[in-house]
């Protein structure tokens, strides 16, 4: 069997298998309509449904449908139609071959009155040589239709789930201009959060250190001439002490912006990142062009983020890195070979990485199944 052959059969049985649960479900909701027409169980109902058939289409999840309840409603009565007409195609197409082929074997055993009706056209079945003949070709018939008809039915039905629980163009804006709110609020929380831990830093840590240091250099311009092992000793504090306050400030100015990106830029910290992973990083960097400063900083966070959880929580022994650039888009996917199963709620740092995505207008995608592989997929705009 060649690829196509193969892989015109898979269509067909996953057609077949996504027409049937179709039929069943249809039918489950003209008895469950008082209960379906309730907005809330409504929309679940609809959520569910379009995933099914993103899973037909073999698109990425939408997540929840977010469309007003009367195209919901819309949606529903539209659904139970289409479901129960082109399930019932379905079952009669597959359902005759199945039948034709369980029954010409046994054609001999059937009722005199069912073996008189014959399987086409009302033709007697009177010995071998018709059932076989009548049979294979009734057989070889409803096969074909099933082959070639289930496949762009399955498809035409999922489509139009897709498209009446797709939200209009207005919809869309409206949403988006929800999310811009939400993920503005993040970002505005998360950025006074940054500037007081700042403050906090520079309050507790340096500033503190700076005054030491100039009570010690105060000491010593006083005890100039008087005691020399006491001027060597607090001017050997003061050094040590301004070292120290130094390599502080360099902590807190890597936080805000990593002094590697202005150094090497994103290709070159990125690549810093991986060679300082503790786990193995393989590296897949393309031509990233010039990318914006504030781009360059969540990129350069999200990679370092996602391997650090990596080796902390996945178990994983090797990362990949893939960054970059089409358009006016950079994507990056970090993926690890772990035990996966990675949950944003638990604190694992990837919901910093999407707070500080989502402020930037950009896309998150995490699959991390049980037992693996997690992926981490990261799209920002960065202009032409």
């Amino acid at each position: 069997m060649n690829h196509h052959a193969a892989s015109r059969l898979s269509a067909m049985w996953r057609g077949l298998g996504y027409l049937l649960a179709s039929l069943f479900t249809a039918a489950v909701a003209l008895f469950a309509l008082p209960v379906l027409i309730v907005p809330m169980m409504a929309r679940a109902w609809a959520s569910w449904h379009r995933r099914r058939a993103e899973r037909m289409l073999r698109r990425p999840p939408s997540g929840s449908v977010r469309v007003g309840a009367w195209r919901v409603l819309g949606w529903l009565c539209t659904y139970i139609v289409t479901s129960l007409a082109f399930g019932l195609v379905a079952v009669l197409c597959a359902g005759n071959a199945v039948a034709t082929a369980v029954t010409v074997p046994l054609w001999w055993a059937l009722p005199a009155g069912t073996r008189a009706g014959g399987f086409a056209a009302g033709v007697p079945l009177t010995g071998w040589g018709t059932a076989l003949t009548l049979g294979t070709g009734q057989i070889v018939i409803f096969a074909a239709l099933t082959y070639w008809l289930v496949p762009p039915l399955a498809r035409l039905h999922a489509r139009t789930c897709v498209a009446l629980l797709s939200p209009s163009a207005a919809e869309r804006l409206t949403q988006r201009v929800e999310t811009l709110t939400e993920t503005r609020a993040g970002a505005m929380n998360a950025h006074g959060a940054e500037l007081r831990r700042i403050e906090r830093d520079l309050h507790d840590g340096t500033q503190a250190r700076l005054v030491a240091i100039a009570m010690r250099l105060g000491a010593a311009r006083e005890s100039l001439g008087e005691d020399p092992q006491m001027l060597d000793r607090l001017l050997k504090e003061a050094h040590e002490g301004t070292e120290e306050a130094m390599a502080e400030l360099r902590e807190v100015i890597r936080t805000i912006y990593p002094p590697i990106l202005a150094d090497r830029g994103l290709a070159g910290a990125l690549t810093a990142l991986g060679t300082r992973s503790a786990i193995d990083t393989t590296l897949d960097i393309g031509d990233l062009g010039t990318v914006p400063a504030a781009v360059e900083t969540v990129a350069y966070f999200t990679v370092a983020e996602a391997l650090t959880n990596a080796a902390k929580h996945s178990r994983a022994t090797r990362t990949t890195v893939r960054v970059a650039r089409a358009g006016d888009r950079l994507s990056i996917e970090v993926t690890d070979d772990g035990i996966g199963g990675a949950d944003e709620t638990l604190g694992t740092g990837i919901a910093g990485i999407r707070r500080r995505v989502l402020a930037l207008d950009g896309t998150v995608h995490v699959h991390s199944p049980a037992g693996g592989p997690t992926t981490i997929e990261v799209s920002l705009p960065c202009g032409s």
